[in-house]
């Protein structure tokens, strides 16, 4: 069941923020499609004899085209030249938002934009994740945006990698590519409507390469946002509840992630052993530093491939706050220069061994001083819900009055029934797709959209008029934006100006090369004065592979040779 939602053009309104990213005097097709929230499995896995978090999560998808008619009279015909697929996963405690994919056709090009333009699609997709941070954030719940960079030919449109207009990035090219996407939501935070964040940083893990190497993934200018580790730790409510964590609580299962397959097959490998039972941990891999050097072994990551796992995490607890609470030394009350004595202590070896004890809780949980211990709160509701069952249905008695069947006249959208605000999400009016679709009907969309074929632009063109047609029921839905960003004049002038640049040195290299040419000429002038000299060598030259020194010896013995045969005639006269 689809439902089609008004789109205001707000302050914060996603058209509003397309329109001005995207380039002046171009018109573009925006396709927003989402689901509501809904109760999925939780996204990390929980420590042994403790519940799951209680998890919804909604889908998101945007698909941009352009128009691609050659005339300006001719019939419109748009074709689709971008996707980007969500998911928003949100508990109590965090809002993760995973990218999971994003695709291009490559016909962005018959736009012919001028050079300098900055690239619509690296601009769309962060907008658009920006859009999504500072609608779905919460007061003091943590935010998550996490992805994982794998380069392939085409993700969301079969055959357009056939398309010779598409740039298709390497590994390493794809991994820069979103850490610039990501990058401006950590210079400038989506804050939303609430005040700003407390700390925001980005983390960048490419499994086999070093920290030397990461950091040349990282943008220029902007490494102090940025940090070459992961964040689960610090990401995972459960490290400040618990002595100690599992690492395969801390690992999310993400649709179609390499990390999240890499769990799975541990977690079979250790499904009937006691260990998973007692500690929740995995035979072979012990600890998160383990995981992530056994990931750079498998064949999506090492053969030479590359997969970068990528972060930006937005908290509203300041790091300044967290060195604050901790607890100062008694030392700190004395002066610095004096040394104090201190008793021997004992050598302390720590050890990498997971501990072998199930985790255990830092703090007793919450009891109601009513009810006492937590022991006897749940003995109450075990006998209230007793108490509950042994009722008896009341037996019904007397004529049978016969009621009227309900016709039904209006189709009633069931997908809106359900509250904007939980304690586990927040589905604001503002932050939904155009179009509102159940679970079902989204997999079927995007199931389409993978079984058409973008190879050429006529095939192009009419797979996006039957994804559209489909998808709206027959009906038009979507809205067109123009875009309203100048390309900047001066980044055009200094390509000009560059290129004249390069031209003129070019013909620097072809004016020194004539003017080596007529010095030899003036060489060759100054051997003028031995003119016959010249002219014998011409005939020398044509005899066979005359060295280049030896001409001007043969040369004056040719002359010598004509003399003599005169000497000899004269002498016996």
């Amino acid at each position: 069941m689809t439902t089609p939602t008004p789109n205001e053009p707000g302050e914060d309104s996603l058209r509003k923020t397309l329109a001005e990213i995207l380039p002046k005097d171009h018109q573009f097709g925006i396709y927003h499609l989402s689901t509501p929230p809904r109760r999925v499995d939780a996204l990390y896995s929980a420590p042994p004899n403790e519940r799951p978090d209680r998890t919804y999560c909604e889908n998101h998808f945007l698909a941009v085209s352009i128009d691609a008619s050659s005339k300006p009279d001719d019939p419109k015909k748009p074709v689709l030249v971008l996707g980007v697929e969500i998911f928003i996963f949100t508990t109590a405690f965090s809002t993760t938002l995973f990218v999971s994919k994003a695709d291009s056709t490559g016909y962005l090009q018959l736009l012919n934009l001028p050079k300098g333009t900055p690239s619509p699609i690296r601009e769309v997709c962060a907008a658009f994740v920006a859009f999504l941070v500072g609608k779905r954030r919460r007061r003091d719940v943590q935010f998550v945006v996490s992805l994982f960079a794998r380069a392939q030919a085409q993700y969301l449109f079969p055959g357009s990698s056939e398309n010779s207009g598409k740039h298709v990035l390497d590994d390493r090219g794809l991994v820069k590519w979103w850490c610039r996407v990501l990058n401006p939501l950590l210079e400038s935070p989506p804050r939303g409507a609430l005040s700003p964040w407390g700390n925001v940083k980005g983390y960048l893990v490419v499994p086999g390469l070093d920290t030397y190497e990461t950091r040349a993934l990282v943008p220029r200018g902007s490494t102090s946002h940025w940090c070459l580790e992961h964040p689960l730790e610090h990401i995972s409510h459960y490290t400040r509840e618990f002595d100690w964590v599992p690492p395969r609580c801390l690992i999310p299962k993400f649709p179609d992630d390499p990390k999240s397959r890499f769990r799975d097959e541990l977690d079979e490998e250790a499904a009937k052993s006691g260990a998973m039972r007692t500690e929740g941990s995995w035979k072979s891999v012990k600890t998160l530093d383990m995981f992530w050097e056994m990931m750079a072994y498998r064949q999506e990551c090492s053969s030479g491939r590359m997969t970068g796992f990528i972060w930006a995490v937005f908290d509203d607890v300041g790091e300044e706050k967290e060195d604050a609470a901790k607890l100062h030394t008694p030392s700190a009350s004395f002066q610095e220069g004096m040394p104090l004595p201190e008793t021997p202590k004992r050598e302390t070896k720590f050890s990498c061994v997971t501990p072998t004890t199930t985790p255990r809780k830092l703090f007793p949980p919450k009891t109601d001083p009513a009810i006492g211990s937590p022991t006897k709160a749940t003995s109450e509701r075990k006998q209230s819900k007793k108490s509950k069952k042994k009722k008896k249905k009341k037996k019904l008695t007397g004529v049978i009055v016969p009621r009227k069947p309900k016709i039904k006249t209006a189709q009633r959208n069931y997908l809106l029934d359900r509250p904007t605000t939980t304690a586990y999400y927040y589905w604001p009016p503002a932050g939904r797709g155009d179009k509102i679709v159940d679970e079902a009907d989204y997999k079927r969309i995007v199931e389409l959209l993978l079984h058409l074929d973008f190879a050429t632009l006529d095939k192009a063109a009419g797979s996006t008029r039957r994804w559209i047609s489909e998808v709206g029921m027959g009906s038009g839905w979507g809205y067109e934006v123009m875009g309203t960003r100048a390309v900047p004049t001066q980044t055009v002038a200094a390509a000009a100006s560059t290129g004249a640049a390069v031209n003129n040195l070019s013909g620097l290299v072809k004016r020194k090369r004539t003017d080596t040419t007529a010095q030899g000429e003036g060489g060759a002038t100054v051997n003028v004065l031995g003119a016959g000299l010249v002219r014998r060598k011409s005939k020398d030259e044509q005899q066979p592979a005359p060295g280049p020194s030896d001409p001007a010896v043969r040369v004056l013995g040719a002359g010598l040779v004509r003399k003599k045969p005169k000497a000899e005639a004269e002498g016996p006269k």
